[in-house]
């Protein structure tokens, strides 16, 4: 892994909250039941400056996933994947590179300041109301598409 951690020494950043694993996780649980406590945070972009941050061309867990430091790792992105509304192919192989590619990450390590959480997407509007008390100041929108809705 990069810098010499392992990969859980990092938090992991998705460029695109709406990925296989979110997809994962709705075909594994039932997220019309989860919708009231669900949410994908919006990071300041700023985070790609500090120390130490690197960039996964896709999923940091494949095995053949490439980690560059940030800012020079983002030319490395195939944002065409990542920003692909489907992931799906009839070729196998093709899928699997497309899957991998739409997970792209930035690693932060160890953990992620407060200060660079500036938004909140969720599901509905029970969960929009819900974390508006809790976090009264940040910006918290509404997007079904983001939860496969």
């Amino acid at each position: 892994m990069p810098n010499g951690k392992l990969l859980h020494d990092y938090v992991n950043l998705y460029f695109h909250g709406r990925n296989p694993m979110l997809f994962k996780l709705n075909k594994l649980i039932d997220l019309k039941k989860l919708d009231a406590e669900l949410c994908v945070l919006k990071i300041d972009k700023a985070i790609l400056n500090l120390q130490d941050i690197v960039i996964a061309d896709g999923n940091a867990s494949a095995g053949y996933t490439a980690f560059a430091p940030s800012p020079t790792g983002l030319s490395k992105i195939d944002y065409s994947l990542v920003f692909a509304t489907y992931w799906t192919d009839q070729d196998p192989i093709i899928e699997k590179r497309k899957k991998r590619a739409k997970c792209a990450e930035v690693l932060v390590p160890n953990k992620v300041n407060v200060c660079y959480i500036i938004g909140a997407y969720v599901s509905c509007n029970e969960t929009k109301c819900k974390l508006e008390k809790i976090a009264p100041n940040l910006n918290v929108t509404e997007n079904p598409y983001l939860f496969f809705k």
